[in-house]
């Protein structure tokens, strides 16, 4: 063990549901100890983190899950990366539609079942759902749920007696990111606080759902920027059962357009370092996974990241055909976990 390694050894053992007695699960992480963890040399940290990556998972399974949009654009939020702001409509020239209705999401999650995804997760471009969006929205996961996956979705805040509601339907997961840092958010989001997004995470947890929340990197913020984000997600009362990490992806028309790219490996550093952070958490590829090689998508999965969205299509972004993603999780000795 190197000098540094002792920065990052467990200080007390937590009994989490589904790993008894599990240690290492921590939630008084402090900055400059992350920074340490960001500043190993890439060899370092990969071995570390695979090693508490294989403590805790199958070390060559990699969970799939699809994503669709069941409602696109028209969103009140400016959010300063996103296509779906109807701030940006014109400019991106993307138009709102209407919730889908039921039966076509149906049909696209046992599609994407057969495929091999075992998640499917929905999400509608919204500030927050309406009180009369929900029984569609709860079909929708009763319906994904009869058929054998798991349900994530993404619908923006929530208030206490929706996320009940969505608890009582069997919703698995919700997905609420929390983005950046507290201190850089306000300069990519102004319609949204960061305070309602934890509020939203807390509602979460307190209907007994699990917690999908995650960040983007490559917005232009510093490598601290990325891990006061973690810090906010690994010193949470419960570590995110999930926890993506996206690439920003680039789209004309939008704020963020034409900002400076961000280099790979600090991508591959920043999956390292929240494995190492939430040893339970599902570290997700998610967008921006297009754009890389699969040597660094490789990298990836040695640094922890366990599960991937699958499918043509994130949202409005692509991402790579799910042969793609097959032929490589085979080449790689890999295989989707069940």
């Amino acid at each position: 063990m190197t000098a540094d390694a002792t920065i990052h050894t467990p200080s007390h053992t937590q009994t989490h549901a589904g790993m008894p007695g599990a240690t290492g699960l921590r939630h008084d992480w402090q900055q400059a100890e992350v920074l340490a963890l960001f500043d190993m040399p890439l060899m370092d940290l990969l071995f570390e983190a695979q090693t508490v990556h294989r403590r805790f998972h199958d070390q060559n399974a990699v969970q799939l899950s699809q994503l669709l949009s069941i409602k696109t654009g028209g969103c009140a939020e400016d959010c300063g990366y996103c296509a779906q702001s109807a701030k940006y409509a014109d400019a991106v020239g993307l138009k709102a539609e209407k919730l889908m209705d039921v039966e076509t999401v149906l049909a696209d999650a046992r599609k994407a079942k057969a495929g091999g995804a075992s998640r499917y997760c929905m999400g509608a471009a919204w500030t927050r759902p309406k009180d009369r969006d929900l029984d569609a929205i709860v079909d929708m996961v009763k319906g994904v749920k009869a058929e054998g996956l798991e349900a994530c979705m993404t619908l923006g805040m929530l208030e206490p007696h929706q996320a009940e509601r969505l608890a009582e339907a069997g919703l698995d997961y919700y997905n609420h990111n929390v983005d950046t840092s507290e201190r850089y958010y306000k300069e990519i989001i102004t319609t949204r606080t960061y305070e309602e997004r934890i509020e939203t995470l807390a509602h979460v947890r307190a209907a007994g759902i699990n917690v999908c929340s995650g960040g983007i990197i490559g917005m232009g913020e510093t490598r601290e920027d990325r891990a006061d984000m973690l810090i906010t997600l690994a010193n949470l009362p419960e570590h995110p059962g999930s926890v993506p990490i996206n690439m920003l992806t680039q789209i004309k028309g939008t704020p963020l357009y034409g900002v400076d790219k961000l280099d790979h490996f600090e991508f591959v550093r920043t999956c390292a370092v929240a494995r190492m952070m939430m040893p339970l958490a599902q570290v997700r590829l998610s967008a921006g996974r297009e754009e890389m090689d699969e040597g660094i998508q490789a990298l990836c999965f040695m640094a922890g990241a366990n599960s991937i969205f699958y499918g043509e299509k994130l949202l409005t972004a692509s991402n790579p055909e799910e042969n793609k993603d097959l032929q490589l999780l085979d080449r790689l000795g890999m295989y989707p976990e069940r």
